[in-house]
């Protein structure tokens, strides 16, 4: 389901060193990718975080928001990346303040990658969220993380499997071991520059008149905004009537401006 021919993140690594991690911390302005991090609450995100940008706290809420907000940035490959720690959610239903800020940054920022991190002993629980991410952006990869608590507890994932299931890269990491970052660096600078292909995971089974409905949308949109890439799950966000989206359509926030 994916393309890709790159090198391994080892063999790439090894043999170049302007792969190496530099943490950036709060060094921000004028960066070459912007990467949104994802995922329930308790799966280590905030320390995927933290050891990609070398820092320990927020530093800041979101505009109008009480949310806080944490960035930082790090250089890998010769680029400079930004990424923005969204707040733990478990749905982008937008249900709940944090919920609306999740899914709005991954909508209406267009990050180049979103890195979706799960606990990879609580697969299940984490799904819900990873499905809905990819009915929005196709430029995702899933960090597995918590690995070793995973193997600690008998628990195996396939991650061969899971990432032909879903359609994205699969990394598995430890991150507060420092394990797999490395692997985790070198496949999202493949996807945020192409190297990497994915075709995420989208809902299939629809009623026929429900889907001929969204189908008639669908099209509008993406007469309007060709190459969106999330213009289906648009157009059944229309149908539900959501007012986020209803706005963003009226003030033209889904112009690709990248």
């Amino acid at each position: 389901m994916m393309q890709n021919n790159t090198p391994s993140a080892c063999e790439s690594c090894a043999h170049n060193p302007n792969t190496s991690l530099k943490r950036l911390g709060v060094e921000v302005e004028n960066t070459d990718y912007v990467i949104a991090l994802a995922g329930n609450p308790n799966t280590g995100k905030s320390t995927v975080f933290n050891n990609l940008t070398g820092l320990k706290q927020h530093t800041g809420n979101w505009p109008g928001k009480t949310v806080g907000r944490a960035e930082g940035g790090f250089m890998f490959n010769d680029n400079s990346y930004k990424i923005i720690d969204l707040p733990g959610t478990y749905s982008l239903m937008s249900t709940s303040e944090d919920e609306e800020i999740a899914r709005n940054f991954i909508l209406f920022g267009k990050p180049d990658v979103t890195i979706i991190v799960v606990d990879a002993g609580r697969l299940e629980r984490n799904l819900n969220l990873v499905l809905q991410i990819l009915e929005i952006t196709d430029k995702a990869v899933l960090c597995l993380n918590l690995i070793d608590e995973a193997k600690r507890h008998d628990i195996t994932v396939d991650e061969r499997t899971l990432s032909k299931d879903l359609g994205i890269p699969v990394v598995a990491t430890s991150a507060i071991r420092n394990v797999g970052i490395q692997e985790l660096l070198k496949t999202v600078d493949d996807v945020a520059k192409g190297k990497i292909k994915c075709t995420p995971h989208r809902i299939k089974n629809v009623p026929k008149e429900i889907d001929k409905k969204v189908s008639k949308i669908q099209a509008s949109i993406e007469s309007l905004y060709p190459g969106l890439p999330n213009a289906r799950w648009i157009a059944f966000r229309l149908l539900d009537g959501d007012e986020d989206i209803i706005k963003a359509i009226e003030e033209g926030e889904f112009i690709n401006d990248k």
